[in-house]
């Protein structure tokens, strides 16, 4: 008997993005929805996408991701069908889960493609699922989200491996001495206050967790390191995680130093906001500084985080005991109505509104 005897399928559940130049003002509008967001706003975030042939990279990597879980799973003898929505562009979770039940499955499990605790990250992703199944009528499965991962001993060492590769991208005399500086998706204070089971800025934390993991997997205990934000949006009245990556390379020039690593942890796969907002503004920042820049991997399709995932599906269905490092310990297992709240919306115009760029780390 296989070890998925008691799951009937599993599905990929992620943010989605355009695949041709056509689809990027329509998915843009999709992700601001309900926001009163100006077209010339719109149209200003649609270049970023264009910048990359209007092509998000988000989807291409999602059906890798899938691919290596295939046969990963195949590899454990977890007999799953593999399902695949997104929240924002085809295939919409709606659509998955519709076929879900046209096929008779009865009980899914679901990986989010994020790491960690938020509104965006996890809460906003659970209201993707309970509209889905009442979209898809009484005979929908049930759906199991996964644990967040952001302490799992496979998604550090997919990142640990990035970063040790971009280190080794540096001039030879910079490598020892170079700043590690780990991004995460900035978010509005009010959002990361919220997260988690206790308004105690969990958000924030288990970001800060990933980073210090990573950093003590490359250089050893206690490694020196920087948690910075990007990919910030919204009026520049509310406050939000700070400080900028941008601004920070100003601070570490200004400081002396000579080389950086940009790692991406709080985001899974190498899509719009990683390649934009480090690969092209980020980079740019330090070459105008004279700062040596590398930029490290993503977990994407590494080998540790695929395996990571199968452990996730294991924890469910093979009752095998989860892994974690750190000492925030586990979080998204049996997660109450009311975990990762919304923040409240501040009283704003609508006018000076922005959309959440690419926002496809959520």
């Amino acid at each position: 008997m296989s070890v998925a005897a008691e799951a009937d399928a599993f599905l990929l559940l992620s943010f989605g993005g355009p695949e041709g130049p056509d689809d990027v003002l329509p998915f843009l509008r999709n992700v601001t929805r309900g926001r009163g967001i100006p077209e010339e706003r719109l149209l200003s975030v649609a270049e970023h996408y264009q910048h990359f042939g209007g092509i998000s990279p988000i989807n291409e990597q999602n059906r890798a991701l899938i691919a290596g879980l295939r046969a990963e799973f195949d590899r454990a003898g977890i007999d799953l069908p593999i399902y695949w929505g997104n929240r924002n562009w085809a295939p919409y979770v709606q659509n998955a889960v519709e076929r879900m039940r046209a096929d008779g499955v009865r009980r899914a499990l679901v990986l989010a493609t994020s790491a960690t605790s938020s509104f965006s990250g996890c809460r906003q992703y659970r209201n993707d699922l309970a509209r889905a199944q009442e979209a898809a009528g009484p005979d929908a499965p049930e759906l199991v989200k996964l644990r967040h991962f952001f302490d799992h001993p496979g998604f550090v060492a997919a990142n640990a491996d990035g970063v040790r590769s971009a280190i080794n991208r540096l001039p030879e005399d910079l490598r020892e001495d170079a700043r590690l500086v780990f991004t995460a998706h900035s978010i509005p204070l009010a959002m990361n206050d919220a997260s988690g089971p206790a308004a105690d800025g969990l958000y924030a934390r288990q970001q800060r967790e990933t980073a210090r993991l990573v950093a003590e997997e490359v250089r050893g205990p206690g490694a020196d390191f920087d948690l910075v934000w990007q990919s910030r949006s919204g009026p520049p009245t509310v406050p939000w995680l700070e400080p900028d990556v941008n601004e920070h390379l100003r601070t570490l020039a200004a400081r002396g130093t000579r080389a950086v690593v940009v790692s991406p942890t709080g985001f899974v796969s190498d899509h719009v906001e990683v390649r934009w907002d480090l690969d092209e503004e980020a980079r740019t920042t330090a070459a105008e500084l004279g700062l040596q820049f590398a930029r490290a991997a993503t977990a994407g399709t590494h080998p540790a985080f695929v395996a990571m995932v199968r452990e996730l599906v294991e924890e469910q269905l093979a009752d095998t005991d989860p892994r974690w490092l750190g000492d925030l310990g586990l979080c998204g297992i049996a997660c109450s109505d009311g975990c990762c709240p919304a923040p409240r919306r501040p009283e704003t115009a609508s006018a000076g509104r922005q959309p959440p760029g690419a926002r496809e780390g959520f």
